[in-house]
């Protein structure tokens, strides 16, 4: 769908392009001429300005309609008709704005050996035509810079355009790459978080079911029939779980089979995150027991983005976990000594962060993030652990 939305995007820019080129053609091949024939009048010595004049003029005019689909065709074009223009003789005029025009659009549309030799051929042919046709006096040194200079200039503006409408599109592709890369993350998040949580109870409702009229053959037939159509359902409910994951996971991965983050694989992480000059170490206080699966997901992760933030963020360090668990909630504390992100600007901080307390207040917790004392950075989150399902 984003595919075919930006095609449809780029088809419209395209013929909004050519609407835009077509409307300037129109008003230069009916404004130039007439301004011509009037620049004409106040040049003595120069050919009659007639209809041959009014064709070539009417000519460039026109074919800057196809500047943008075919620059290099329609700049050799214009330059043909401007010297068949200036070697017939006719009057300095205002069909040099085509030229420019035809110019700029090669230059900016990346055609640059083009519009050199189209530069370079008419710096060594017009100034001279006179000279060398009719016997005038050749062009002098400060002519010959000035439109040197003039040359230049369009280079120069025409150069800077490209650059950056260059720009502007790589940092727009860059944009929609990320745009996407961010919008697979998510969905693929999506998918093992409803495979973790839903799918857990979804199996275990399932095998308890299962094993319930496993061992109680004599229970009511009423309460059998129950118990099948729970066992049944939770199946009905996994097959359609399946099914959204594989609409997630559109690139056709499998579902996750790993178990899902909780306190148990604590220790894989903080000896994941570990390197030279970074020493992670955990502690744990209260009496270690199971918790629900948000709590259990929801305290790994912060952990693992506080950490992560440590490894990217802290420079050369100690990190310490604390684990507190508490009777009504579980205290996630991770300190560190390095500089943390208070070194860095303000905005640079808070994606993580910003999920953390997505996190926590989902659970209806609170968050600590910020300097901690004596340096360094602390995030501390507490977690509730009744009613948390």
């Amino acid at each position: 769908m984003t595919v075919m939305d930006g095609s449809a995007q780029r088809a419209a820019a395209r013929r909004a392009g050519l609407l835009a080129d077509g409307a300037l053609a129109a008003v230069l091949a009916a404004a130039l001429p007439v301004v011509s024939y009037f620049a004409a009048h106040h040049q003595a010595g120069h050919r009659p300005f007639d209809a041959g004049a009014i064709a070539l003029v009417a000519a460039s005019a026109v074919a800057l309609a196809l500047r943008r689909r075919y620059p290099v065709a329609v700049l050799a074009l214009i330059f043909g008709t401007t010297l068949a223009y200036f070697v017939l003789g006719y009057a300095n005029g205002p069909i040099w704005l085509a030229l420019l025009i035809a110019y700029y659009t090669a230059v900016t549309g990346g055609h640059r050996l083009a519009a050199a030799v189209a530069a370079v051929a008419g710096f060594a042919i017009f100034p001279w035509l006179d000279y060398l046709l009719r016997h005038r006096p050749a062009p002098s040194p400060a002519g010959l810079a000035g439109l040197a200079a003039w040359l230049l200039v369009v280079l120069g503006a025409s150069e800077a355009v490209r650059v950056r409408r260059e720009r502007a599109a790589a940092a727009a592709r860059i944009r929609g790459e990320e745009a996407r890369r961010r919008a697979s993350e998510e969905r693929l998040r999506m998918a093992r978080d409803l495979h973790d949580s839903l799918g857990h109870y979804l199996s275990l409702i399932s095998v308890q079911s299962g094993v319930a009229l496993n061992l109680n053959q004599q229970l009511p037939e009423q309460a059998r029939a129950a118990l099948a159509a729970v066992k049944q359902a939770s199946k009905d409910a996994l097959g359609e779980l399946r099914s959204a994951l594989d609409i997630l996971r559109q690139d056709g991965e499998p579902a996750p089979r790993a178990p899902a983050p909780g306190m148990a694989r604590l220790g894989d992480l903080v000896s994941q995150v570990s390197a030279p000059g970074l020493e992670v170490r955990a502690e744990t206080e209260g009496a270690v027991r199971p918790l629900p699966f948000g709590v259990e997901v929801a305290a790994y992760r912060i952990v693992q983005e506080a950490l992560t933030n440590v490894a990217r963020h802290a420079g050369p360090a100690t990190a310490t976990v604390r684990l507190t668990y508490g009777e009504q909630d579980l205290t996630v504390q991770v300190d560190d000594n390095g500089r943390g992100p208070a070194a860095r600007p303000p905005r640079a901080v808070g994606t993580g962060i910003t999920g953390m307390r997505e996190r926590v207040a989902a659970l209806g917790g609170e968050l600590y993030a910020g300097p901690r004392p004596g340096g360094g950075f602390r995030v501390q989150a507490r977690l509730p652990v009744n009613g948390t399902r």
